[in-house]
């Protein structure tokens, strides 16, 4: 049986195979990202550990570090593994800059009605 789910042409092709020097290429990137996402990350954690919840300023700088390495994070894996950063950087900005400002929009709102809310809390209690 003949699977009609398979695009048959040329760039599409199965047998299509890469050279080795691209291969390489290739691998070192995934590579690359992967040594880089593991070593923010680790920094994030190793923060975590280390910084106790009891100074406040220190706790609120660790809270805002955790949320821009992590836009950090999602951005880099947009531009590598989406091929986005393969593209000019006006495409770039057009599709990345809304997302950054809605996504602060969202954190600014989150912050400034969660602690709202908790100081309404402490009145209370």
């Amino acid at each position: 049986m003949e699977r009609d789910d398979l695009i048959v042409n040329d760039s599409y092709s199965l047998e299509a195979h890469h050279s080795e020097e691209a291969g390489k290429k290739i691998r070192s990137k995934i590579w690359k990202v992967t040594l880089l996402l593991t070593i923010i990350t680790a920094f994030e954690v190793a923060c975590g550990i280390l910084i106790k919840r009891g100074d406040t300023w220190s706790w609120t700088a660790i809270k805002y570090t955790f949320i821009v390495l992590t836009l950090v994070k999602a951005g880099y894996i947009v531009l590598s593994f989406m091929h986005l950063g393969d593209e000019r950087k006006n495409l770039r900005n057009v599709i990345l800059v809304p997302y950054a400002l809605f996504i602060a929009y969202l954190i600014f709102i989150a912050l400034t009605e969660g602690s709202s809310h908790l100081d309404s809390f402490i009145e209370m209690n």
